[in-house]
């Protein structure tokens, strides 16, 4: 045979290999995609706290005592502070606020250094009515989803239709329909619809 001949057979038997390792690992990541299963375990990010109207924020500016109030937000998502008058802080979080202050109190203070805290979360209220065992209002100082929510109003009752219940959220002038079957999320299926809440959403168990 000649030499030819042979590196013909050189090449075609080293393309089949090469093909053939493609094929192997294409078909081995394949088989890796698909044993990957959803983690009801994800880490969730969680947004800073909004401050809401009814809550009660302490504010005071460094190295000055006059400076330094208990402030509530009123039902407009106003605070009333010396100096700068009316300022919008629902909304917002503590540490825009914070910003918003300083540079309204910047033209009257030098660099001032503002600290706000939120000494009581009464605006951030959830609603849970219809089929559960405690229903009503909910005040939460934390990140709540529904699972939560219904957990901290006793649960369904039996009566409950588990697949219809809906989240209502108001957003301007419309409103927000987030369905959600509980016993889809209780089997570990489609977990997307176990949403945060947001202050004045209402849970509704039909």
């Amino acid at each position: 045979m000649s030499s030819k001949m042979k590196n013909i057979q050189l090449l075609s038997c080293s393309s089949l290999l090469t093909i053939g390792l493609l094929i192997f690992f294409a078909f081995s990541m394949e088989l890796q995609a698909e044993t990957v299963q959803p983690s009801s375990t994800q880490v969730r990010v969680e947004n800073p706290y909004l401050i809401h109207p009814g809550d009660i924020l302490q504010i005071s500016v460094w190295k000055e005592e006059d400076l330094q109030r208990e402030v509530l937000v009123l039902p407009d998502g106003s605070i009333s502070f010396p100096l700068v008058g009316q300022v919008v802080a629902s909304g917002l979080s503590i540490e825009a606020l914070q910003g918003s202050l300083a540079e309204a109190l910047r033209q009257y203070i030098p660099d001032p250094v503002i600290t706000v805290s939120a000494t009581q979360l009464l605006g951030n209220r959830i609603y849970v009515l219809g089929q559960v065992n405690k229903p009503g209002e909910y005040l939460i100082n934390r990140p709540v989803d529904v699972m939560q929510a219904l957990s901290m109003s006793g649960g369904l009752t039996a009566f409950g239709a588990a697949n219809k219940v809906k989240v209502l959220r108001r957003n301007g002038d419309k409103q927000i329909v987030f369905p959600f079957k509980y016993k889809e999320v209780t089997e570990g299926e489609n977990l997307y619809q176990n949403i945060l809440l947001k202050a004045g959403d209402v849970v509704i168990v039909p």
